[in-house]
């Protein structure tokens, strides 16, 4: 099940101005997906959401008739990316294009047709929005049609102002080092009656504006990721398969399932030829012939690109493979639903590693360079993941869960005091996000 959060208006707030800021990873391609919705009925609402050809829509209507209706022309298609979206509206300005704004990454856009590919929709002066009243229903990630429009996604640091038009620099800032949009932890807004902040350094609805606007999970569970604006972690990348239209992606692109046909998932980020890297996998449902492993970079594009061909692995039946070659000795323990894998890929001396449930097979110890399953990796860019065949994998490569399961208890993280995961991880090895791969 997809989650949800929502919350019911008390009272009323302005209509004529009001501004939305929030931190989004987009986890799907291709599909209609509500991201926010202020709603009192299917002709009256106020929404931000993704269409199927991944642009973006920004759009209100009052009794169905359409007041702001602005779609971009350019795409969003990377899921690996966090995406900072701004929308703004205030009626009261004298310019009908200051009158409703959006901002992705700092940058204002200002290239849009409308939904039917015309002219983009910007409200009269003085006009009051369906937003704000007394009563309406706010969502994220839920359409209050009831249309099935909930994504696999990822939010942090959502704002919302009742009563101020603010642009993108209120809330984030542009890197004087390395040029990129960055995010403002604590911005100085004035958040007015109706306004919030939520999502602020976890998975919390609770506000943190002063407002005490909370919100409630309307359904699903939240789940705590560690992965965030400032600091990326890898997912499977459903860009890059699957091949098997029956394979489906989900909790955030970090749970694969079905396919009838054998399909390596990649990590979103690769990982160089040089550097220590962990990452743990739970098999949640063994499927057919399932592996873990690793595959090189270039050959991720090829139309067979599973780990037995191109890569390096683990198979369910205790078999070390290694570039299509056959079994090489020794053979590990074989493994099944419910257990869960660890991979330790010493790219520095070209070797890999492999645990289950937390001991490392063979007497291997990936820190002492003991025992490795597989020496001599080619000296490529490699890319991280597991093979699925009609089974489930979920994959957690420090982002602190497996599937909806967020860790708790006693955890463990690699090399930087980054990731959580859940058995040690071996003295010297990262998580695989950003932050690692500058260490």
């Amino acid at each position: 099940m997809t989650t949800s959060i929502a919350r019911t208006l008390t009272s009323n707030g302005s209509r004529r101005k009001g501004t939305l800021s929030f931190w989004y990873k987009k986890c799907e391609v291709g599909t209609s997906r509500m991201v926010y919705q202020s709603y009192t009925s299917g002709g009256n609402n106020h929404n931000i959401l993704f269409n199927t050809d991944d642009t973006l829509r920004f759009t209100s209507q009052v009794s169905s008739s359409k007041k702001i209706d602005l779609v971009t022309t350019r795409k969003f298609r990377d899921p690996n990316a966090w995406y900072h979206i701004v929308t703004a509206f205030d009626t009261e300005q004298g310019t009908d294009t200051n009158r409703a704004k959006m901002y992705i990454n700092g940058v204002q856009e200002t290239s849009f047709t409308n939904a039917s590919g015309g002219s983009p929709t910007y409200p009269s002066q003085d006009q009051d929005l369906q937003v704000n009243i007394s009563g309406e229903h706010i969502y994220f990630n839920k359409n209050g049609d009831g249309a099935g429009m909930e994504a696999t996604c990822v939010y942090s640091h959502i704002h919302y102002i009742d009563g101020t038009m603010y642009d993108a620099s209120a809330f984030g800032s542009t890197d004087s080092t390395t040029g990129e949009w960055k995010i403002n932890t604590n911005p100085n807004v004035t958040y007015g009656t109706n306004g919030f902040f939520i999502f602020k350094d976890g998975n919390s609805v609770t506000d943190q504006s002063g407002n005490s606007n909370d919100f409630s999970v309307e359904q699903g569970t939240i789940t705590k990721s560690e992965d965030n604006p400032s600091n990326i972690f890898a997912t499977l990348n459903p860009l890059l398969g699957p091949r098997y239209s029956t394979q489906t992606f989900s909790n955030g692109n970090t749970t694969v399932a079905g396919g009838s046909g054998h399909e390596m998932h990649m990590s979103t980020l690769a990982i160089p030829n040089s550097g220590k890297y962990y990452y743990e996998a739970k098999l949640d449902a063994i499927g057919n012939f399932p592996i873990i492993g690793v595959v090189e970079a270039k050959n991720v594009l090829t139309n067979n690109k599973d780990i037995n061909t191109y890569g390096y692995g683990y198979f369910f039946n205790g078999n070390i493979v290694k570039l299509g070659g056959s079994p090489i000795s020794p053979t590990y323990s074989s493994y099944t639903t419910g257990d869960f894998i660890g991979v330790a890929v010493d790219c520095d001396n070209k070797e890999i590693y492999f645990s289950k449930n937390g001991t490392w097979q063979n007497s291997s110890d990936p820190a002492n360079r003991t025992n490795p399953a597989i020496t001599g990796l080619l000296t490529e860019d490699l890319m991280l993941g597991v093979n699925n065949y009609g089974g489930t994998w979920s994959v957690n490569f420090g982002n602190g869960a497996f599937g909806s399961t967020q860790l708790t208890g006693t955890t463990y993280q690699g090399n930087g005091n980054l990731g959580i995961f859940k058995y040690p991880v071996p003295t010297g090895f990262r998580a695989l996000c950003t932050k690692a791969l500058n260490l």
